[in-house]
């Protein structure tokens, strides 16, 4: 299945994430980290949005007894994450859709990186609720993604700090701005305050931010 992915497919991806994310792979090892506080040596973790497989290798690489189970709607994606773990690969399975898609459980640990940002609140809370049904109870769930001020010019002024960001790190400022306009038509971005009162409402407790980088934020909580 592997080799479905064009030759490079997987690498063009991490780089094109890494320039977008600032600290991608501290972001990672941070993730892994928070889940190891709970999640057993041979714990078996879900990983929503698992495609492109850039934080599965980051996880197994450093829990070399955890197992997987990895959940994106795209097959190429799928195999690009394939791809890039190579014989780590045999430790996840992987499951073509969304949350509904997902095995029931329970699982030890979840993550959700860099994907709820895509989802408008309700269907975002919807999918907080169905990660929460699939956990043990006390079970760590660590997540990522836009979120930032949306009111009073802080919206704007978030995304020509993002793009600044790119810009300096040699993407075409054309580019860039062309990219924080599609961001502010098409993603359904919630401030962090919103998006820890949904991690709340979707019965997660002990809510902590761990990770903020310009427009991104990350946090940890236990089911």
């Amino acid at each position: 299945m592997s080799g479905a992915a064009h030759p490079g497919d997987g690498a063009s991806y991490a780089g094109r994430v890494a320039r977008h994310v600032p600290g991608l792979k501290d972001l990672h090892r941070m993730a892994g980290l928070l889940l190891a506080e709970r999640v057993p040596e041979t714990g078996r973790v879900l990983v929503l949005g698992a495609g492109g497989g850039l934080e599965l290798r980051g996880f197994a690489a450093a829990h070399p007894g955890w197992r997987f189970d990895g959940v994106d709607p795209s097959p190429q994606m799928t195999a690009q994450a394939l791809d890039i773990l190579g014989p780590e690969g045999g430790r996840v399975t992987f499951h073509q859709g969304y949350i509904d898609d997902a095995p029931e459980g329970p699982f030890d640990g979840a993550t959700c990186l860099l994907t709820l940002h895509f989802l408008p609140r309700e269907e975002r809370l919807r999918t907080l609720r169905q990660l929460h049904r699939r956990l043990r109870p006390g079970a760590p769930f660590a997540m990522a993604h836009h979120s930032f001020p949306q009111a009073d010019g802080q919206q704007d002024l978030w995304l020509r700090r993002n793009a600044a960001w790119l810009v300096s790190g040699g993407v075409p400022e054309a580019q860039a701005m062309a990219g924080m306009a599609t961001m502010k038509e098409r993603l359904p971005v919630l401030t962090p305050e919103e998006d820890a009162a949904l991690l709340a409402a979707a019965g997660f407790r002990e809510v902590q931010l761990f990770y903020a980088a310009l427009t991104f934020k990350g946090w940890i909580a236990r089911a």
